[in-house]
């Protein structure tokens, strides 16, 4: 099953797709979103990373067009997973934003949502693989999987394995550029800002406090940027696990002792959707989305697209301009 699909992934300010654009993984260009409530740029990387394979010269033209956003050009890789820390990691969604107003350390969140309820479509033992992953991914992990739009969010400080906080209005330069590594800590006065809040040093220790009093006294500062690195050796995107006695199917989640085929259980969609918001507003600060495409269905696309092209090519081939046509 594994061959059957490839992998896009897309980002933007909204739950609307239309609003979102296409991520190049694992590359040094960042995806820069701008919504209401915060500006941001975002690099994914994921390890053996499947995506489209390169685009049909004249494709755009094609009045059989590619589905939007699909993601070409990207590395298989990136040199990220070649550091030390992060050999064992199968992605990354690295960010940097600017809150454009203050809010609460318990108030920002960063996790999954869904549209449509998955409650019907639960394997045995869901109970137990969350258990799992709140002792071994999340321990702040809130959510409810039985909601008719369910979800899973943490604190946006208690969730990142690694957070710098920087300096107030220095733009939206890209520190996480594809190998870039990010450490914990902070530049500038963001040294101060930490120091002063009681937040620890080491990343262990900072999610654990903004588990108990730093959900409570750390603000978001407005105008401040921030930067993140969510990562985990835990959700393959490429691999296989058993589910409902198969095995195969994608978006693998892979826990110590536990082991389950995400994709038959996300409901009326393939996809995989993370975002960052405001949980006491609603407002949304930005979305990444990972979406399977069926294989099939692109290479019958890009089939009729290369015909198109060629009868086209032909065509320009066989036309001679007249005299009255030249000048």
């Amino acid at each position: 099953m594994a061959d059957k699909y490839l992998l896009r992934v897309t980002a933007g300010p909204t739950y609307d797709p239309s609003t979102h654009t296409l991520v190049p993984v694992n590359t040094p260009a960042p995806t820069h979103i701008t919504s209401p409530h915060c500006t941001a740029s975002l690099s994914v990387r994921i390890q053996n990373y499947r995506g489209i394979p390169p685009p049909l010269s004249s494709s755009r033209n094609s009045t059989h067009p590619l589905p939007p956003g699909l993601p070409r050009h990207s590395p298989a890789t990136s040199p990220y997973f070649t550091h030390p820390a992060h050999k064992h990691d199968q992605y990354s969604i690295a960010f940097i934003f600017t809150p454009h107003a203050s809010l609460s350390g318990r108030a920002l969140v960063f996790g999954n949502d869904f549209d449509t309820p998955v409650r019907d479509r639960l394997p045995p033992g869901t109970g137990t693989a969350m258990k799992i992953v709140k002792w071994a991914v999340d321990p702040g992990l809130e959510g409810d999987v039985y909601a008719d739009r369910p979800w899973l969010y943490g604190r946006v400080g208690g969730s990142v394995n690694v957070l710098r906080v920087g300096e107030k209005g220095e733009g939206e330069e890209d520190g996480n550029g594809d190998g870039g590594v990010l450490e914990e800590g902070g530049d500038g006065e963001g040294v101060k800002v930490r120091e002063e809040a009681g937040m620890p040093e080491g990343a262990k220790e900072r999610r654990a406090w903004f588990l108990k009093e730093g959900g409570d006294s750390w603000v978001w500062e407005g105008g401040r940027v921030y930067r993140g690195d969510f990562f985990n050796g835990y959700l393959d995107f490429n691999g296989k696990a058993r589910a409902n006695g198969l095995v195969g199917a994608e978006f693998a989640l892979k826990l110590p002792g536990f082991s389950l085929s995400i994709l038959p259980y996300l409901g009326k969609t393939d996809s995989l959707r993370y975002v960052m918001k405001n949980k006491e507003t609603g407002d949304v600060f930005f979305v990444v989305v990972f979406t399977l495409v069926q294989k099939e269905d692109v290479e019958k696309v890009e089939a009729l697209a290369a015909k198109e092209n060629k009868e086209k090519s032909l065509k320009e081939e066989e036309y001679e301009p007249s005299a009255d046509d030249v000048d």
